[in-house]
């Protein structure tokens, strides 16, 4: 069993910065990458950013400049750096963890945190 914990969400004014933090526990095999999804009210989940396995790291081109994906295998984390934000960055933000080999891919999700930017 994979287990996802995010943490470090909350309300922020337009400009401030929040981190996010996803540790990530239980039995990992071949993992692909880990990153970060949000989810705004009435919209889909969208991708943000991802770290994977040979440290590639990729961004969505509407955080690009602003975000910043981290990690620390010692402690099996992955944090989001947010600065810049802006109220149309408020969303539910998902940790995911993919795992996989050839021909297939799991994805595991925390259970969300909440980041609202609103004065």
């Amino acid at each position: 069993q994979v287990q996802i914990v995010e943490s470090g969400g909350g309300l922020v004014q337009p400009g401030g910065s929040l981190r996010l933090s996803c540790a990530a526990s239980g039995s990992m095999f071949s993992v692909i990458a880990m990153g970060w999804f949000r989810q705004a009210p009435g919209q889909q989940r969208e991708w943000v950013a991802h770290i994977t396995s040979d440290s590639t790291i990729n961004y969505a081109d509407y955080v690009k400049g602003r975000f910043t994906i981290s990690r620390d295998n010692a402690k099996n984390t992955v944090y989001l750096q947010m600065n810049s934000l802006k109220p149309e960055d408020t969303a539910v933000y998902y940790c995911n963890l993919q795992t996989g080999g050839l021909g297939y891919i799991d994805h595991y999700w925390g259970q969300g945190t909440q980041v609202t930017v609103s004065s």
